[in-house]
């Protein structure tokens, strides 16, 4: 029996979705944007993909290359990088799938959001997959109170830089992309909402 929790860790259960449904195959170089403690490249680098992962937090980046250590010894050390969001050295156009997960609403404004998106989706070669998850206003527009631009209070007292569908569409226009999945929106009750914003790069 598989111990899915060993192969997988946490990872985002609408990225194992797209694995799922075979939009991320083995070969495919993998970089994951404001990684974090890399729990969504478990089974990444179990499975022998060639995984990038950025993030601006040195602690953060220490986890994950300990984790890339242990999962694919293999893969150089250069592959992960304690670097801007913005200023990624990563090449232009590179990248088959770019991952941010739980980044891009930490946003202080909309110069920085828009920042690290191009920055995002530079790396991302033509034809390649930008996979996000993102706080937006979907479905909480009365339980969340403006602080100014696109910061948000929401219930729970944090402060978010909130997304909405309007903005998202405008984004992946101007990106030059494509849907590739509706926007899809859950709502955590009277804490959040949370969007998943899949976009083919043309």
């Amino acid at each position: 029996m598989i111990d899915l929790a060993a192969e997988f860790g946490a990872i985002d259960i609408y990225l194992f979705d797209q694995l799922l449904r075979g939009r991320i195959s083995i070969g495919m170089r993998v970089l994951d944007v404001g990684c974090g403690s890399g729990r969504n490249l478990v089974h990444l680098l179990r499975a022998g993909y060639p995984v990038f992962a950025v993030d601006p937090n040195p602690d953060a980046m220490r986890v994950v290359r300990s984790l890339a250590a242990r999962l694919a010894p293999l893969l150089p050390k250069e592959n992960f990088r304690t670097e801007p969001i913005e200023q990624m050295t990563f090449p232009d156009a590179w990248a088959d799938v770019v991952l941010s997960s739980a980044v891009l609403h930490f946003a202080a404004d909309d110069e920085q959001f828009d920042a690290w998106l191009r920055g995002s989706w530079r790396v991302l070669r033509p034809g390649g997959l930008f996979f996000c998850r993102l706080a937006s206003t979907i479905g909480m527009e009365h339980r969340v109170r403006l602080i100014g631009g696109r910061r948000f209070e929401l219930p729970d007292r944090s402060e978010r830089y909130l997304v909405d569908e309007a903005l998202l569409l405008d984004r992946t226009r101007v990106l030059g992309g494509r849907l590739l999945d509706p926007l899809k929106t859950t709502v955590v009750q009277d804490q959040r909402s949370m969007t998943t914003w899949v976009v083919r790069k043309d």
